[in-house]
């Protein structure tokens, strides 16, 4: 199975040109069936709290994602805005399958409030979710959370009580606290013997700094895939022997204390 982790440098509240970026950067990479391909939060606008010129009210996102899944006949995660009818922001990823038809949607659930994120998008209410990634006859259990997500390890238990195999986490993570994103996915990949990829953005926006550090990590923390500070796409090799095979030699997660810890 293969992950490609697409590390854009998205153009400012400009979804055509976002649009553009992602499937020319995707054009040096020969489709495989069964690709997850990983695009970051907001992928099609950058991290705006302008929600009335960033929601993708009229789909055109929404269809784009499903083109792109269906030429190339992958699994899509995207983060991108939605709008409800009082007006506020969902901050909204979305895993798309090789047929264009949607397999899962998160909301964040933690909006950024160091960020002002609450002044203009609501938490997300739909809870934890999972979903299958299919490939041949391969599948493992997807679990999508958003940036600031990362740092609320309950969650990524939550997926794990789910039967996540893979967290996928978009981000536009600064370059303030780059050293805390690549410690967080980390642990996070370790604690939960999940496989962890954290696709982040790069360049500016007009008010901060993106390096990127896209990185796709093993059940034990080992590094598959990781980029630099540039744009590009790379890609993964996720084998599902190995999950498995680790759960079944160290299985911490059976020795779990949920009376004490529940949740």
């Amino acid at each position: 199975m293969r992950a490609l982790l697409v590390q854009a440098d998205i153009a400012w509240e400009d979804r055509d040109e976002n649009h553009h970026r992602v499937r020319e950067a995707l054009e040096a990479v020969a489709p495989t069936d069964g690709d997850l391909i990983v695009l970051p939060e907001m992928f099609d606008s950058g991290f705006s709290l302008n929600v009335e010129r960033t929601a993708d009210d009229a789909g055109a996102s929404r269809a784009f994602l499903a083109d792109l899944a269906r030429r190339r006949r992958s699994t899509v995660y995207a983060g991108l805005t939605i709008r409800r009818e009082d007006g506020m922001g969902l901050n909204r990823a979305v895993v798309i399958g090789p047929d264009g038809a949607v397999l899962v949607e998160y909301d964040k659930l933690h909006p950024f409030s160091y960020g002002r994120e609450p002044e203009r998008f609501a938490p997300g209410q739909r809870g934890v979710v999972v979903c299958p990634w299919r490939a041949g006859e391969e599948t493992l259990t997807l679990c999508p959370a958003v940036c600031y997500d990362l740092r609320f390890p309950e969650l990524f238990r939550a997926g794990l009580g789910l039967g996540a195999e893979v967290y996928v986490i978009g981000a536009n993570w600064p370059a303030a606290r780059a050293r805390h994103w690549r410690a967080l996915l980390e642990a996070r990949a370790i604690e939960n013997q999940a496989f962890v990829i954290g696709v982040n953005r790069v360049g500016a926006d007009p008010h901060l700094e993106y390096a990127g550090g896209s990185v796709a990590l093993s059940p034990m923390g080992r590094v598959l895939v990781e980029a630099g500070d540039g744009p590009g796409v790379h890609v993964a090799r996720i084998e599902p022997d190995e999950i498995r095979a680790w759960r079944a030699e160290f299985p911490a997660w059976r020795d779990r204390r949920g009376d004490l810890a529940p949740g």
